[in-house]
């Protein structure tokens, strides 16, 4: 069963939080490119453990006063996309990588192309920092909660120099 509950921010305007009983499996934006349908079975329950700890973590990024999660997480996807969901975990906070350097990491250094889909299919954005994954010229590529989003969370991050980020863990 998954509980969800949404959260509403000035700056990224209201996003969806799913969570298993354990972890934390959705973070969604209102026009979320890849974002979910709500199924009847889940629970709306904004009293959730995980889905509370998930909502105050985020509303302190984006205040500035976080760099770093550690709401448990998980997500499910196929092979590939879980080792591009596991290395855009390990970029760090305020940096930024390009598609191929993802791929690259992710040991396909020639499937530039679908290791940008599987970024655009991230379901934890935000903690699972896709936003930080450029462009091969430097520009921003895209993203599933649109670009000027995208500029958002990364102006957050460029403007606390002194930060760094602890990889999520799945």
């Amino acid at each position: 069963m998954k509980s969800y509950t949404y959260l509403k921010t000035q700056m990224l305007g209201e996003l969806l939080l799913v969570a298993t009983s354990t972890h934390l499996v959705g973070i969604y934006f209102s026009n979320h490119k890849n974002g979910p349908k709500l199924p009847g079975v889940w629970k709306l329950d904004a009293k959730h453990p995980i889905l509370r700890q998930a909502d105050r973590e985020l509303e302190e990024y984006l205040a500035g006063q976080r760099n770093s999660f550690s709401v448990p997480i998980s997500y499910d996807g196929t092979d590939f996309q879980n080792e591009i969901w596991k290395q855009i975990a390990r970029i760090p906070f305020g940096g930024t990588i390009t598609y191929s350097e993802l791929a690259r990491k992710a040991g396909a250094p020639a499937a530039i192309r679908a290791a940008g889909t599987a970024t655009g299919r991230n379901p934890l954005s935000i903690i699972v920092p896709c936003h930080r994954v450029v462009g091969k010229n430097g520009g921003m590529g895209g993203y599933a909660g649109g670009l000027d989003r995208k500029k958002s969370l990364l102006k957050i991050e460029t403007s606390k120099e002194n930060f760094r980020l602890e990889p999520a863990t799945n």
